[in-house]
């Protein structure tokens, strides 16, 4: 009797038990999630992650946006966008009662809204034509992960939407997200910086004063380091954005909470590779520490195999079996006769010459090349599937022991297996297709 193939799937693939499977409709569906932050490290598929859960959202009947800061722009390509920029777009083609919109973070605009916002006409030109602040609005260390959390600010207090999306920056770690905006207020809002300042906060005679009684030299030094003009920069900056904002540190903490907030909900994507599930251990792990809630962990482009009851070392023994019937016992049949000291050297041997054709034209084909064993090319094709089936099968097996691994460190946290899909996602339906299997703790394979 044949096995049942939905049996086989379930022995080819690993399943979680129901107490861990994660359920991402009821997440999407209540209307007290206001904000889904999709965090992890690079090339795992958080891009596609959030905006299958985005699309899945809308097409339940929420007004949602996807925030992007994937430089790829994969996100406007699926959604049949001609590019996103700092402004939300409505997305064509979703079904349902929802709205869908994108958008991705331009991080220099995100910084020259957040000085237009908190400054006056005068004091925001001086502040944008700052050769400093050019420089850190256009590329320093933090200052994208910063924006993306202004900008998610500024999303959240318009109270347009009622859900937002997050893809996080794709940072060499998962880590950077939580860390750089505290990073970036501590810089300027620091000790070093305040006192760069102190001389133009005092002003006039009480700030040569305090320059002759010990900044003198100081200053001097660093003016040798980073240059005088620089260092003027530094000092006519910062004590233009303190009295702007009164402090870095507060709005980085602003973030904080609001990502501790009631509402908001963190899902870890991870591919089922060593390096991406301790990188997303390590995120559980902070997560956890930073009182943010966690939902859940998204494992995805995981492997399957119609097959699964055939292992990888049943198949390498076929396959050699095939190639050279002499290493491994045969079974009945022509395989068998092979080697059946009856058989060789006779006619009826299945690797004898062929039978020259009657008019006594040479054997093979119409060319004169050697004609092909039908059964011998059938043979090879069979032991290179069977190959590659084992290879398939090894790549499963490694694929469930490091996600056991992770789920032996983290037996808590819930997850769903997004299957490895043949191509990219290019658009809608594809986003969809990725949210149906997203959606309901599904893990089977199509």
């Amino acid at each position: 009797m044949s096995p049942d193939p939905a049996e086989a799937q379930d022995a080819a693939r690993p399943h979680l038990s129901p107490a861990r499977v994660l359920d991402v409709d009821p997440l999407l569906d209540d209307p007290d999630t206001r904000i889904v932050v999709c965090c992890g490290s690079g090339g795992v598929g958080k891009t596609t992650t959030a905006a299958a859960l985005g699309l899945r959202a809308a097409e339940r009947g929420r007004k949602v946006v996807v925030l992007t800061i994937d430089p790829a722009r994969r996100l406007a390509q699926s959604m049949g966008i001609d590019s996103l920029d700092n402004v939300p777009r409505r997305v064509k083609g979703t079904e349902g009662d929802g709205e869908l919109h994108a958008m991705m973070l331009d991080m220099k605009r995100t910084f020259d809204e957040v000085v237009e916002a908190h400054a006056d006409r005068e004091r925001a030109t001086a502040i944008l034509a700052n050769p400093f602040y050019q420089s850190l609005s256009a590329g320093f260390a933090g200052t994208q992960e910063y924006m993306a959390m202004e900008k998610l600010g500024q999303l959240r207090a318009r109270d347009e939407w009622d859900l937002i999306v997050v893809d996080t920056p794709p940072s060499r770690s998962a880590l950077d997200f939580l860390d750089a905006p505290k990073r970036l207020g501590s810089f300027l809002d620091g000790r070093l910086i305040r006192l760069l300042t102190a001389p133009a906060k005092l002003g006039g005679r009480a700030g040569m004063a305090f320059l002759n009684v010990g900044m003198s030299m100081m200053t001097g030094t660093l003016g040798k380091l980073l240059g005088g003009q620089l260092l003027k920069d530094v000092q006519t900056f910062v004590a233009a954005m303190d009295t702007t904002f009164g402090g870095f540190r507060t709005r980085a903490d602003a973030t904080y909470k609001l990502l501790q907030a009631p509402g908001t909900a963190f899902l870890v994507v991870a591919a089922p590779e060593r390096d991406a599930l301790r990188e997303a251990a390590y995120f559980v792990e902070r997560l956890d520490a930073e009182d943010m809630p966690l939902m859940g962990l998204v494992l995805n482009r995981v492997h399957g195999s119609g097959a699964g009851r055939l292992s990888a070392e049943r198949a390498l023994d076929a396959a050699e079996n095939l190639q050279d019937p002499r290493i491994v016992d045969q079974g009945d049949g022509k395989a068998g006769l092979r080697n059946s000291p009856e058989t060789q050297g006779s006619s009826e041997s299945p690797t004898a010459s062929p039978t020259a054709p009657d008019d006594g034209s040479p054997a093979g084909t119409d060319d004169g090349s050697p004609a092909a064993d039908p059964e011998r090319t059938v043979e090879q094709l069979t032991a290179g599937l069977l190959r590659l089936h084992a290879e398939r099968m090894q790549l499963l097996s490694r694929e469930q022991r490091t996600r056991d691994r992770f789920l032996a460190r983290h037996p808590e946290v819930a997850v769903v297996e997004v299957p490895a899909l043949p191509g990219d996602v290019h658009d809608l339906t594809g986003l969809r297709d990725i949210g149906d299997r997203l959606a309901a703790g599904r893990t089977e394979l199509s």
